[in-house]
């Protein structure tokens, strides 16, 4: 309970004070993709679907799959930028505030990555809220190893407590972690 209330105030107080940001973010983004808003349905707690909303950081074009799967030819040079300094992110703060994820748990997948859904099943990470950021992504953990990620998920849920919530987030706006990688060519 006190976990989702600071989710709500970090995102609420977020979006408000960075909504200059997020406007000209939206922009530049309209000159670099056409579309600077990237909306896909992933799994939420309980399995249940969800639009997830980001700043798009690929071609409008690039096939709807995880980003590990995804040729790192398809990501703009605006987007790099957002996907290094985690600007990208920014937009899920409204599915902070809807109640669809928390700043700190396991990054939401697509329903096709069924491996991924599989091993988590066996943990129980889907009974927790996905978040922005979590365990695995500040040690550079992404979903291009299921079993690891859902073995780090489990381990980052059964030990969570309010120092560790601020720590990942600290190290998140840091800068530690590099978030879900494209596939190099």
């Amino acid at each position: 309970m006190v976990i989702r209330r600071l989710d709500f105030l970090f995102a609420f107080f977020g979006l408000f004070f960075l909504w200059p940001v997020l406007l000209l973010v939206t922009v530049i983004g309209y000159f670099d993709t056409g579309s600077p808003i990237f909306m896909q349905t992933r799994v939420g707690k309980g399995r249940k679907p969800f639009t997830l909303i980001k700043f798009r950081t690929m071609s409008p074009d690039t096939a709807s799959v995880a980003t590990h799967l995804a040729s790192a030819s398809s990501v703009t040079k605006f987007g790099a930028f957002l996907r290094k300094t985690k600007l990208d992110e920014l937009p899920q703060l409204i599915n902070v505030v809807k109640g669809e994820m928390s700043l700190v748990g396991p990054r939401p997948c697509l329903f096709s990555q069924e491996e991924l859904i599989v091993e988590r099943d066996k943990r129980g990470v889907f009974d927790v809220l996905p978040g922005v950021t979590g365990l695995a992504q500040v040690n550079n953990i992404d979903m291009s190893q299921p079993q690891i990620l859902a073995e780090w998920d489990s381990r980052m849920i059964h030990s969570q407590t309010l120092k560790k919530y601020f720590t990942y987030i600290l190290q998140t706006v840091n800068g530690k972690g590099r978030g879900d990688r494209v596939k190099v060519e």
